[in-house]
């Protein structure tokens, strides 16, 4: 997990593989509620292989000619993954729909209900995972060893680091798009999207961004293959800016970012904001995660502030999980807790030589954040982990929001994506 250092469970871990193939990492969401096969809106219950949500949702779009903005999901799913979600399709009934599982790629329409309600992003209780980890060894001994870790984290909570997919694993620079935004570069933070090629990325794609670099843009986006779908809307954006003024200003670089999905673009800062949070919440971990601390700023479970308490009665509430430590999401409005504990979250602060304020974002307003207090750790329900002949078959539920890798990372004792 990037910018995490602390593991709260002891056991040496498994190690192992994962993501050998997409079947090996299995996502199902938990919903709310379900839809109730009346309405104007239609939900599509679809499984997705190698996809992003957002890639369907465009695709789907574009298939029925409408607006993204017609359309609702509750949650971001994994790319490299099977995974199955609701997806909401506004004032269109489920006849409008036939035929369109044939015109997308690696999508299977497995269920297509109509309801009353549009579906927002949220609007989730959590999420199943089966995920396979393989090379661990003898895998009676792996699976022993997984079932020990997972109920310690049963018993006492996950730290709720971010995993990689909120920053991208072959091009980790999402959190760096979002700390320019902050830092009022607006044209840095175009830069490191298109530009500012990894060592890790392939040669081609390399090579397409080291020609943006060079102000080559329409070579960049003649040079950039489909899958970069993004970088080529701000690279068309800014070529359309360059023919009509004769040069680039910042309004240009605004525009450009405003050509993305608002999804997309809002999660540069809290990106950014991730990155801090998972330093904050490795620092915090050190002093126990199950336990009230001096200073601590306590949250319920719909992330209100718990105000007045007593030691003995909190300590059991977060026990229990009606009660949580938390860690800030930093932002222009976040409080910081009190003593040694607020002066550990100041110092993050200090380091990247930040202010709240900054969060403000005046370039593009829409685009920052008042920031929030959010749980340091997360409830892990129905766990199992059992042998297989080719590895350990993890099984458990977390809720929405938090990350499987940060289980992962703690059965396996190793950074994983």
């Amino acid at each position: 997990m990037l910018n995490a250092e602390t593991y709260i469970t002891s056991q040496k871990g498994i190690g192992g593989e994962i993501r050998t193939i997409n079947e090996d990492f299995y996502v199902e969401e938990i919903p709310e509620t379900p839809p109730s096969g009346e309405g104007p809106n239609t939900w599509i219950w679809i499984e997705k292989n190698g996809r992003t949500t957002l890639d369907v949702v465009l695709d789907i779009a574009r298939e029925l000619k409408i607006n993204r903005k017609q359309m609702g999901f509750a949650g971001m799913k994994d790319k490299r993954a099977i995974t199955r979600q609701w997806i909401c399709i506004s004032n269109k009934t489920p006849e409008e729909l036939q035929g369109l599982e044939d015109k997308l790629h690696h999508v299977k329409i497995i269920n297509i209900v109509p309801n009353q309600k549009k579906l927002r992003m949220g609007q989730l209780i959590g999420n199943k995972f089966r995920l396979m980890v393989r090379d661990v060894g003898e895998t009676e001994p792996a699976a022993q060893e997984a079932t020990k870790i997972l109920n310690e984290l049963e018993k006492r909570g996950v730290p709720n680091y971010y995993g990689f997919q909120r920053f991208g694993k072959d091009r980790p620079n999402t959190h760096l798009v979002g700390k320019a935004l902050i830092k009022g570069g607006v044209k840095d933070a175009v830069d490191h999207y298109i530009g500012h090629p990894y060592d890790t990325e392939p040669r081609h794609i390399q090579e397409a961004r080291r020609l943006y670099d060079q102000g080559e843009l329409e070579e960049s986006l003649e040079s950039m293959p489909s899958g970069m779908r993004y970088e080529k809307m701000m690279l068309r954006t800014l070529i359309k800016e360059k023919n009509k003024r004769n040069e680039l200003v910042e309004n240009s670089y605004i525009r450009a970012l405003r050509s993305l999905p608002k999804p997309l673009s809002r999660m540069f800062v809290h990106a950014y904001q991730s990155y801090l949070f998972n330093r904050a919440v490795s620092e915090r971990s050190k002093l126990g995660l199950d336990q009230y601390v001096e200073g601590d700023i306590l949250i319920d479970n719909e992330e209100h502030l718990i105000h007045e308490f007593s030691r003995e009665e909190i300590n059991q509430e977060i026990k229990n999980f009606q009660a949580h430590p938390s860690s800030p999401l930093y932002g222009s409005k976040v409080p910081l807790a009190g003593g040694k504990l607020g002066e550990m979250e100041q110092k993050i602060l200090d380091e990247q030589n930040l202010k709240l304020d900054d969060f403000e974002v005046p370039a593009m307003p829409k685009l920052g954040s008042h920031g929030i207090r959010r749980a340091m750790r997360f409830r892990i329900w129905d766990v199992a982990a059992e042998a297989m002949e080719e590895g350990v078959m993890l099984s458990f539920s977390i809720p929405k929001g938090c990350y499987a890798t940060s289980v992962l990372r703690e059965v396996m004792k190793k950074d994983v994506y």
